[in-house]
């Protein structure tokens, strides 16, 4: 049974002072800060990214997610005047597309950016995204088309809370090493710590696959909901590939690279499933079943996030590791420090 306090949104509230947001990264990216937390033995470690592969078990199986961060936040007009700003979230079927806009529109209204790139407002849903469809040209583009336009015209959709515009080291630093597969709008942040040397002596001494999840938008919304179960989850893409899903049928421990990637682990585990949209929401009262090792950030008060991190480790435990961390001057979200419970 789990306890009720565990079932409040606000119980998953802390204080972070402002300046703990980090809002550029640390350079060279594995000497960010990483807390271990060791469950058997309750004791809690800090330490440097760059010695993470010290407290991970020999040839523990490593999962990574291989998505590449678009440039979805785009900068227009509307046809009949007014400055519009649009954010991507991600593609629907028959050519159209999840997006947030700011700026007044109403169904009907044409939007128009650089490139010949336009776009018609089709819906409004009542959780504020908007609904539209893009031409460049006067032609529908099909996905590939389209991001590689934004790729020239568009911004890197920094989270809101680093309260900056993106520029040129962005592009580099909010994107993995292994970004692969276009479609996300938000970057699998537990990943963006590696190295190149240590990415490499990881894949030498572990097993490393990678499967995909698109990042979108809805992992900022907040949880407003007084208790969580109400929260409506996001949902986003994922994939897993064939030759991954007999280990992960298995019962060998692994460790999951981000939150990202263990939602996608946690939701082929319930449903077989290894392709489709994932809207799992892991919490205490809904722990993993599959994921055995978590590295991931440190992440919003009261969002679904530091709820599947309490599904790992309890609330409680969490907010305790979480005031260390605070206490510790430990760099917080994106751009911040890492986190490992084994």
């Amino acid at each position: 049974m789990i306890p009720s306090d565990d079932l409040l949104t606000d119980a998953y509230d802390y204080i972070l002072p402002p300046d703990r947001i980090a809002t550029r990264p640390v350079v060279p990216a594995d000497s960010a800060r990483l807390l271990v937390y060791d469950r058997s033995a309750d004791r809690i470690t800090h330490t440097r990214f760059h010695h993470l592969l010290e407290f991970l078990p020999e040839g523990l199986p490593v999962f990574l997610n291989d998505t590449r961060v678009i440039r979805a936040r785009i900068f227009g007009r509307k046809s009949s005047g007014g400055r519009v700003e649009l954010l991507l979230n991600k593609p629907l079927p028959d050519n159209r597309y999840l997006v947030m806009i700011r700026g007044r529109v109403r169904s009907g209204t044409r939007l128009e950016f650089d490139e010949e790139l336009a776009a018609e407002v089709l819906e409004l849903l009542p959780d504020g995204a908007r609904i539209v469809r893009f031409e460049i040209g006067g032609k529908t583009p099909d996905f590939q088309e389209l991001v590689a336009l934004l790729e020239r015209i568009g911004h890197i959709p920094l989270p809101p809370y680093m309260n900056r515009e993106d520029n040129e080291e962005d592009a580099e630093h909010y994107q993995t090493l292994f970004a692969r597969e276009a479609g996300a709008v938000a970057a699998p942040t537990a990943s963006l710590h590696f190295t190149p040397q240590l990415l490499e002596r990881l894949r030498e001494r572990h097993p490393t696959h990678t499967l995909t999840l698109h990042v979108g938008a809805g992992t900022f919304k907040p949880v407003e909901s007084e208790k969580i179960l109400e929260h409506p989850m996001h949902s986003e893409y994922f994939r897993i590939p064939s030759e991954a899903t007999a280990l992960l049928q298995s019962e060998t421990p692994l460790l999951a690279v981000g939150t990202t990637v263990t939602r996608t682990i946690e939701y082929f585990a319930r449903t077989g499933r290894t392709e489709g949209e994932c809207d799992l929401f892991l919490h205490p009262g809904n722990p993993p079943i599959r994921v055995t090792h978590l590295l991931t950030n440190f992440h919003l008060p009261k969002s679904t996030l530091i709820m599947l991190v309490s599904a790992f480790i309890g609330r409680e435990k969490t907010l305790e590791l979480y005031r260390e961390a605070i206490d510790r001057d430990y760099r917080f979200y994106s751009y911040g420090d890492a986190m490992l419970i084994i």
